[in-house]
């Protein structure tokens, strides 16, 4: 009695015509009918035939290897179970008949594939392409209906929701609304990305505030995933271009926000630094030679750890963290205003506000007229298009610059809207605060500890004889600078824009302080010797006749 074993399969568990029990049922008519003893049954459910890398199809073979003197058939239903690709599934039944001599049987379409008889191989090739053309109609009625779903309706189509948003609905009224406990967590992901914060250091805290999303790329794919911005992206179909396009849920970040962020993404990685509440300022505070301080704790004799700021360089600066945060602390208490400058400060800073506001009116009108130009733009290349004035490619190139500028005007807009409102409930929770900046620096993170020093003195913090040094500071926190020098706490050394400039004495300007020299030279009291109007004497000036 010869013998045969089968393979099953179906590709959605929705699916009812092409379900296990009818192929059961059909093969087991024909083992029946023509005598054959079934050795052995493999099923791969909710499988696709676009590829052969399904579970029980890899088991078949393995046993074909293994026991292939042992079996003579391979039923399958239909050849389509067996694959939808014709070339592959082709050249896979050749080999298992002249490899194994393992002859293919459709029990449904009654086809036997021997490879040494002509008709059958006609009939198999002619079976084996109908299912592929099948599949490649049922693929684009599939890629259609996602384009017209998201490029044209704005539908979020995907069968999970991301994280910060819950599906509601079905079919084609399904969509998704955020999710707030889980929006919160995006939001600091995308604001502490866009602050510089390390990556590490943002997937550390994200998941303590309830992010649960598995993998190494977790938060990386949030900053990517264009659904955060009120976008969805969709590939090309035939004519239609790829790009993206407005949905029509709600964002949970603005645009413009999340095309910074891609912009960001884009660059080269900087190096990391890992950030420690001990030493809130390695990588940022600076050696006088311009490298980066490094820091780390070095253990006592007494076995407890104290920490350092080092340089790279050896003979450079090795310095106590200790030291160096009361040095700094103290420069900040110098720092604090009074609160007639608060006051000062609110007052002018409301003022700047309103007239942002007014001017922000102006840009958005200027910005409306903008977006319906692009709108403009867009729909004559779309009509120029369907005439057949211009070529797909050119259709393209113009759909995608027009799409995307629309995007980033909408954007600005919604931006600008928001803007003017946090700047008044910023303004009102923290001026106060300046009035104490060391209780300030004292009670932020070590993130924003860093944000400080990167803001008060555009990152140009150095550390040279045992003192902070800095070329720029705010100016509304340098009024004390010469306090913060005599006490060896910080020196301020203004950067000129150009220092081949000597100022001007007199009515247009003050010269530089400092001892005057003639010919080099000074006298021995450190007293400035200045040269005669008109002639050679270097003795000091004494009366108005001489100058300096």
């Amino acid at each position: 009695m010869k013998r045969a074993i089968r393979y099953l399969r179906f590709s959605n568990l929705g699916q009812s015509n092409g379900s296990i029990e009818r192929q059961e049922l059909y093969t087991d008519q024909w083992i029946q009918h023509n005598r054959v003893q079934l050795v052995d049954t493999f099923i791969d459910r909710g499988k696709s035939a676009r590829t052969f890398d399904r579970p029980d199809f890899i088991k078949l073979q393995a046993f074909i290897t293994k026991y292939h003197r042992q079996v003579d058939y391979l039923l399958v239903d239909q050849l389509d179970r067996f694959s939808r690709d014709a070339g592959e599934a082709m050249s896979l039944v050749k080999n298992l008949q002249r490899l194994y001599n393992i002859q293919i049987v459709s029990v449904t379409e009654g086809i036997t594939f021997d490879y040494d008889t002509p008709g059958s191989y006609f009939r198999t090739g002619l079976q084996l392409l109908l299912a592929e053309e099948d599949n490649i109609n049922r693929s684009i009625k599939v890629r259609g209906g996602l384009y017209t779903a998201k490029a044209k309706e704005g539908r979020f189509v995907y069968k999970n929701a991301p994280f910060g948003y819950r599906k509601v609905g079905e079919n084609k009224n399904r969509t998704i609304v955020i999710e707030e406990s889980e929006a919160k967590v995006v939001r600091y992901i995308y604001d502490a990305y866009i602050r510089d914060v390390p990556l590490y250091k943002i997937k550390e805290q994200a998941y303590e505030m309830g992010f649960d999303r598995g993998g190494n790329m977790a938060v990386e794919r949030v900053l990517a995933n264009p659904a955060y911005g009120g976008l969805l992206y969709t590939k090309a179909f035939k004519e239609h271009p790829a790009g993206l396009f407005p949905s029509k849920h709600e964002a949970i970040v603005d645009k413009t926000t999340w095309h910074l962020v891609q912009a960001k993404m884009k660059k080269p990685e900087k190096i990391r630094v890992s950030l420690d509440d001990e030493i809130p300022l390695r990588g940022l505070l600076k050696c006088h030679c311009g490298t980066p301080l490094t820091g780390a704790p070095s253990r006592g004799k007494s076995g407890k750890y104290f920490y350092y700021y080092k340089c790279k360089h050896s003979k450079h600066n090795n310095i106590s963290a200790i030291k160096a945060h009361d040095q700094f602390l103290g420069a900040c208490k110098l720092m604090s205003l009074d609160q007639t400058e608060v006051k000062d400060i609110r007052l002018a800073s409301e003022k700047r506000i309103d007239g942002a506001l007014s001017e922000n009116k102006t840009m958005m009108s200027q910005k409306q007229k903008e977006l319906a130009k692009e709108e403009e733009l867009l729909f004559t290349v779309e009509e120029k298009w369907i005439r057949g004035d211009i070529a797909k490619d050119t259709y393209e190139r113009w759909y995608t610059t027009y799409s995307d500028n629309i995007i980033k005007i909408k954007g600005m807009l919604e931006r600008v809207n928001k803007g003017a409102e946090r700047a008044f409930e910023l303004l009102k929770r923290h001026l106060d605060a300046l009035t104490d900046m060391a209780y300030v620096y004292n009670q932020a993170d070590t993130l924003d500890k860093r944000e400080f020093v990167k803001q008060v003195f555009d990152s140009n913090l150095y550390y040279e004889n045992g003192i902070y040094r800095t070329p720029t500071m705010l100016d509304i926190f340098a009024r004390k600078s010469l306090i913060m020098k005599q006490k060896g706490f910080l020196i301020y050394e203004k950067k000129r824009d150009n220092v081949d400039i000597i100022p001007l004495s007199g009515e247009r300007g003050i010269r530089t302080p400092g001892p005057l020299t003639v010919n080099g030279f000074q006298d021995r009291r450190n007293r400035p010797l200045c040269h005669l109007s008109g002639g050679k004497s270097t003795k000091p000036a004494r009366i108005a006749k001489f100058q300096c």
